[in-house]
């Protein structure tokens, strides 16, 4: 861990906030961290579903639980609806059972009637939410599952070095709790297609599994960088290595780097997202290697901008 005071600052990569607004129906909305709601009027995939936020104060010091206030507004705001209304949810997808990525998923599949999909982790916090069975799907790694009009198939992956939560929830429990109850359980490279022929890889965490992604493509690569700056840079070339060029992705939209111990910016603009501090990670040093790796390769590398529809495929042909 980098003894640095302060944090990046984002105004550094203005410019690179530039993943085109959605034009057409399909499209991708970051909602923080690894938050990513496909959507395409029809049909709608969310990963993580990550809304609640909770202090880091609260965090450390105190059991936590879902935020139903906050969460529901978040839903709101996103345009994801109940089970009976347009917009609702097919399924949520955490890639992984951390608290910053599940603490809210199994209550956001409830309230929206959604499908939730992972391992038996994932199956635990739906069982200890009270979903039933018939609501929960556990995942067979390299199968490809049909959820409305998106397919998505789960690979094998592992969590960005160092796991703090290593593990699996091996039992259902019922938040309030403390926050090593979300063990990292099973990670997941998740690759999501669409009935119009656009594909994308979810990389939630900055892990990889050597050769995992081999065999398998996807135009865009949404890459989780939360970690990654702490790793030496050979650490991040293999990274780029094992997901962008093996799945010869033309677009890099970068996740998991924002501060996720504040709540989302609300309608007014205040509270923008900020990057993690310099003692959890250090984004300056994740840009300085990719973006010369995106150089090297040709591609776009960008940050998704968060509440706004876009379109990541559009202007790759």
């Amino acid at each position: 861990m980098r003894l640095k005071p302060g944090r990046p600052d984002l105004g550094r990569y203005a410019d690179r906030f530039d993943v085109p607004v959605a034009e057409e129906a399909l499209s991708v909305t970051f909602l923080g961290v690894s938050s990513l709601l496909f959507h395409d009027g029809t049909s709608a995939i969310l990963t993580d579903g990550f809304f609640s936020r909770p202090s880091m104060g609260r965090v450390l010091l105190r059991r936590i639980a879902p935020d139903p206030e906050r969460i529901d507004a978040c839903l709101r705001r996103a345009g994801i609806g109940e089970r009976t209304e347009t917009g609702s949810l097919d399924a949520v997808l955490p890639v992984h059972s951390h608290f910053d990525h599940a603490l809210d998923s199994a209550y956001v599949a409830d309230r929206t009637g959604a499908l939730l999909v992972g391992g038996e982790s994932t199956a635990n916090l739906g069982r200890g939410h009270g979903l039933p069975e018939d609501r929960i799907l556990i995942a067979s790694p390299g199968t490809a599952y049909a959820l409305g009009r998106f397919t998505v198939t789960l690979v094998e992956s592992h969590h960005c070095p160092p796991d703090r939560y290593p593990g699996t929830i091996t039992t259902p429990f019922s938040p309030p709790a403390r926050v090593g109850a979300w063990r990292c359980g099973e990670a997941w490279s998740m690759l999501v297609g669409h009935d119009s022929g656009h594909t994308a890889l979810v990389q939630g965490s900055a892990g990889f599994v050597p050769g995992a992604l081999a065999g398998h493509a996807a135009e865009v690569a949404y890459l989780g960088v939360g970690q990654l700056g702490l790793h030496p840079e050979d650490y991040l070339r293999t990274y780029w290595q094992e997901t962008v060029r093996t799945v010869g992705a033309r677009r890099v939209v970068l996740t998991h780097w924002d501060d996720f111990f504040r709540p989302l910016p609300d309608t007014s603009g205040r509270r923008p997202l900020r990057a993690l501090p310099y003692a959890g990670d250090d984004l300056d040093v994740t840009m300085d290697v990719l973006t010369r790796l995106a150089t090297e390769d040709g591609i776009a590398l960008s940050f998704p901008t968060v509440w706004r529809r876009e379109d990541p495929w559009r202007g790759l042909d």
